[in-house]
């Protein structure tokens, strides 16, 4: 689950991560309301979507006065703003940021993410703020420096500050940067975090040091511990079909080719995607409807995926340990008749009672193909999408 900036930092500040004075906003009004609260000589218009590249797409301005930042917000207000990270259909912007301006002197990067490697979280910092990371990463890589934390241990002053100095802060505010990291750490371990990011992490003409922006995702697995962050989430933000399918427990991805996929296991849903890409096909979607699947939740499947206009044919590919296979043949079949299915739906069933679920299938008078293997399934299904 992905929240906004403005929300972050409130989630900083309760933590001790210093931030922007700001205020968030729905209306060229209200944005210069906001502003008018701020004070000062220069404020920030900053588009809300749940995207990084905003400013290199136009969605963060400075305004040096009250007409400026009408003008500026007016501008960025409902605009379709495209990022690297958007796609090219964009995001339209339907919320604001208005903070005050800061004094930049140098702008650094510092994130936090769980390495499965090392089964730790990892702090990570770098010289080279306010650029895309990965872009760092991949081109001076070596400016990147990363420290796995003892989770018992956790994220110590000399450790904290240490990471600071490596980064480039200077000495008289490396004790301010590790206590900041510090509470960073505490907020992404108590919040069940995925990812906390600020890029840039900046210090000022004074030496304070400043959370400029904050890029918070949290472990959706964990949410039930967390209802005042399940209460922030923005539907909006989010793939329609990706939320209809979360209220059935079902895990969709929306992609941008044809094929449907119905898979059980995350893993066998990669790889079905994967082979359907060898035989020259493009999945529409992933699709992992768990061990559980009951007749309502492929019936939803169904129905989720059948609104994609691309769609042209549907892959069912099942192993059946937990769920067997003459239970998902009949929900295929009762999904089927339910939806009216006019695409063409290719079945490879593997697993407990397979000769019981192809008789079910068989017996449906339903024009469902059947196949032996991935490799057939594949096949036909490539086949079934051109025709």
């Amino acid at each position: 689950m992905k929240i906004h900036e403005y929300q972050g930092k409130e989630l900083f500040r309760k933590y001790g991560v210093a931030t922007p004075r700001g205020f968030p906003c729905f209306s060229v009004d209200e944005a210069v309301e906001a502003a008018k609260k701020l004070g000062g000589p220069v404020w920030v218009v900053k588009a809300q979507i749940h995207a990084g590249g905003r400013g290199k797409g136009g969605g963060v301005k400075l305004a040096r006065s009250l007409d400026e930042v009408r003008e500026k917000a007016g501008e960025i207000l409902g605009m379709q703003l495209v990022t690297h990270q958007t796609g090219p259909q964009g995001q339209k912007v339907k919320r604001l940021l208005i903070e005050e301006g800061a004094d930049i002197k140098k702008e650094l990067y510092v994130g936090m993410v769980v390495d499965r490697e090392s089964q730790r979280v990892v702090l990570m910092g770098s010289s080279e703020g306010g650029m895309d990371i990965e872009e760092v990463a991949a081109k001076t890589p070596e400016r990147i420096h990363k420290l796995a934390i003892e989770p018992v241990e956790g994220l110590t002053s000399a450790a904290a500050a240490g990471m600071a100095r490596k980064i480039g802060v200077p000495e008289g505010s490396a004790a301010e940067a590790g206590a900041l990291l510090q509470a960073l750490y505490k907020c992404f371990v108590e919040t069940d975090a995925s990812l906390a990011e600020i890029n840039p992490l900046i210090y000022t003409g004074e030496g304070k040091v400043i959370a400029l922006d904050a890029k918070l995702n949290f472990d959706d697995n964990a949410m039930f511990r967390h209802p005042e962050l399940s209460a922030i989430r923005d539907l909006d933000e989010e793939d329609p079909a990706e939320v209809e399918a979360s209220k059935y427990d079902l895990n969709y991805v929306q992609l941008d080719g044809d094929i449907g996929c119905l898979v059980n296991g995350a893993g066998l849903a990669m790889a079905t995607m994967d082979i359907i890409k060898v035989y020259g096909g493009s999945p529409s979607n992933f699709l992992d409807v768990g061990g559980g699947a009951t007749t309502e939740k492929v019936i939803e499947a169904f129905k989720i995926m059948l609104r994609n206009p691309s769609l042209k044919a549907i892959l069912v590919n099942i192993f059946g340990g937990i769920m067997r296979c003459d239970v998902i043949a009949t929900a295929l079949v009762e999904a089927s008749k339910a939806v009216s299915l006019k695409v063409p739906l290719v079945a490879r069933l593997e697993g407990t009672n397979v000769e019981l679920g192809k008789k079910i299938l068989a017996d449906s008078g339903l024009p469902i193909i059947s196949a032996a293997n991935m490799a057939d399934a594949a096949q036909k299904i490539v086949a079934a999408a051109r025709a």
